[in-house]
């Protein structure tokens, strides 16, 4: 099984719902990328993927990624410098231990979930929506191959 087939349709729309709720109310922007392997170090494939999707160009730098490779057990949640500034080393950290939970009992969309909710408070919090605020990235889920 591949990671799109992985995720049911529904699981899907919750998990992208998620990442619409979480923007609502900030400037700040949440993407999900999945995929099979990790065949490097995972906070580097982030990395890579971060930049690949853009992410570092929003306005205020506040983008989210949460990555995760299913049939390597890898999973990485980084924030751009304007939001880890903010939020630091631990919270990251915290996020990541309460997502692992989800994980080990294979309930990947309710950790993607928990992953999503919680970075948005946070980004809600730094970066609180302006009335003029465009949405500067998709929601949609990213599917590697």
């Amino acid at each position: 099984m591949n990671a799109l087939e992985h995720f049911s349709v529904e699981q899907q729309d919750r998990i992208k719902q998620a990442v619409h709720h979480a923007e609502v109310c900030t400037s700040g922007e949440i993407r999900v990328y999945i995929e099979d392997k990790c065949k490097t170090d995972v906070l580097d494939r982030a990395a890579f993927i971060f930049a690949e999707l853009l992410m570092h160009t929003t306005a205020e730098r506040n983008g989210v990624l949460i990555y995760l490779a299913l049939s390597d057990k890898k999973f990485a949640i980084i924030g751009d410098v304007g939001i880890h500034q903010k939020v630091g080393d631990d919270f990251w950290n915290t996020i990541k231990e309460n997502m692992t939970m989800h994980f080990k009992q294979s309930h990947f969309t309710e950790g993607l979930v928990y992953g999503i909710i919680e970075s948005g408070k946070s980004l809600q919090h730094y970066f609180p929506r302006a009335h003029n605020d465009n949405d500067e990235l998709p929601n949609d889920l990213v599917f590697g191959k």
